[in-house]
């Protein structure tokens, strides 16, 4: 099918819905059926649904570039525009939107630092953390998850990684939210506005990072990339500024995501949290099958770098591409009972949550050891938690994070 004649006949673009993550597996399983790749009007993005075409588009990363993934998915207006340009923030990158051969070096400078001797060190703190923040609420037979425990632990954990001083936390917490905003929502001029100078903020913090850095090394990982700059590494202070700006930013809050979608859908389907209950060591697999199920990070982006071909559909050079993984984890060709969650899925492990090929998430296993401290200290000590009755979930506006901005529980 050659899409660059007409591409506005799709039967699905009415009904999907980008930023309208509220429950939007059934349009996804609908396009897997019956159009897996489409044009979507609201956005003017191709937009991908099987396993298989994802996983392609992933693995090719000279024809299908990261270039746009960083874009807001709309057009910026020139005044925010010139705000972005003039605070520098145009075409800023840590590793998500760069391709080789500045991925390569860099990926393997930050490999470098972000290593498993860093986690196991990082361990005992984050436990001590999940437990110091569980025990406020222990007694009290009812918590708000999102609020006592899973909004604050990963920032916490990824300011302690980067030597974010407490004090500072919560400021770094709302420029991270400002740079969600402006990158992945639809908002108005002038929401975007305040959130252009947030994000420019947060950017100069980071940049006053890494010269605090060189003045005074530390114990963290910005202090490991400086240090392997002075070692003759090719890495410049932009550059560790940026992996700064995207840490601080994706290492929490997809993290809080994964935290708050997992729980809520281990107690909505409770067989699965009593599983764990009974058996810890279900734990590390009940992670996987939920990042499948129900990922934190459910869209991702590319753009064709020249004409090609997946699934069929052939895409005209520069077309943006708005990748489902939310879509691709449940594709039943490749997961059996796909929209079923499995905590004992046998090839959880497959699914495309953290992306695949060169760009996959650095961050993974942080994310997914945070995760399995909470679920362990969680199940010990309430094995009769349930979700508060009657309560409406809601999911934050956006193109590709997906957690409920709330989750009452009760024991």
């Amino acid at each position: 099918m050659d899409i660059s004649a007409c591409p506005y006949h799709s039967k699905l673009s009415k009904e999907f819905k980008p930023f309208d993550l509220t429950d939007p597996f059934p349009v996804y399983k609908k396009a897997r059926e019956e159009e897996p790749i489409f044009f979507s009007e609201e956005l003017g993005y191709w937009v991908v649904t099987r396993y298989a075409d994802i996983k392609e588009i992933f693995g090719n990363w000279q024809v299908f570039t990261s270039e746009n993934a960083q874009t807001p998915p709309k057009p910026v207006p020139d005044s925010v525009r010139k705000i972005m340009v003039e605070g520098g923030i145009v075409g800023l990158s840590g590793l998500s939107g760069r391709i080789p051969p500045d991925h390569t070096r860099i990926r393997r400078i930050v490999t470098m630092a972000f290593t498993p001797k860093r986690l196991r060190k990082l361990e005992p703190d984050i436990r001590a953390l999940a437990i110091e923040m569980i025990e406020k609420f222990e007694q009290n037979n009812h918590a708000e998850l999102v609020k006592e425990l899973v909004y604050d632990l990963p920032a916490f954990v990824i300011f302690m990684l980067l030597g974010v001083p407490k004090e500072e936390v919560t400021q770094v917490k709302a420029w991270a939210i400002s740079r969600m905003m402006l990158t992945f929502s639809e908002t108005t001029e002038e929401e975007q506005l305040f959130h252009a100078n947030q994000v420019v903020k947060y950017w100069q913090y980071c940049k006053d990072m890494v010269t605090r850095r060189k003045e005074q090394l530390g114990d963290d990982f910005p202090s490991d990339l400086v240090r392997l700059q002075q070692e003759g590494y090719e890495i410049n202070d932009q550059e560790i500024a940026a992996m700064c700006y995207n840490q601080l930013f994706a290492g929490h809050e997809t993290t809080t995501s994964l935290m708050g979608n997992g729980i809520r859908e281990l107690l909505k389907y409770r067989e699965n949290w009593e599983k764990l209950c009974a058996n810890p060591a279900l734990i590390p697999g009940a992670i996987e099958e939920i990042l499948r199920f129900n990922p934190s990070v459910i869209t991702w982006r590319r753009r064709a770098a020249e004409e090609a071909t997946v699934g069929g559909v052939t895409f005209p050079k520069g077309a943006n591409l708005l990748l489902i993984m939310g879509s691709g984890n449940r594709d039943e060709s490749v997961f059996p009972n796909g929209e079923t969650l499995d905590i004992e899925r046998t090839n959880a492990k497959e699914h495309l949550s953290f992306g695949s090929g060169i760009h996959y998430c650095l961050g993974a296993p942080l994310a997914k050891l945070e995760f399995k401290i909470v679920l362990e200290e969680l199940t010990k000590r309430f094995p009769q938690l349930q979700l508060k009755p009657n309560q409406t979930f809601e999911f934050a506006f956006n193109t590709s994070f997906r957690a409920p901005i709330a989750l009452e529980v009760e024991w």
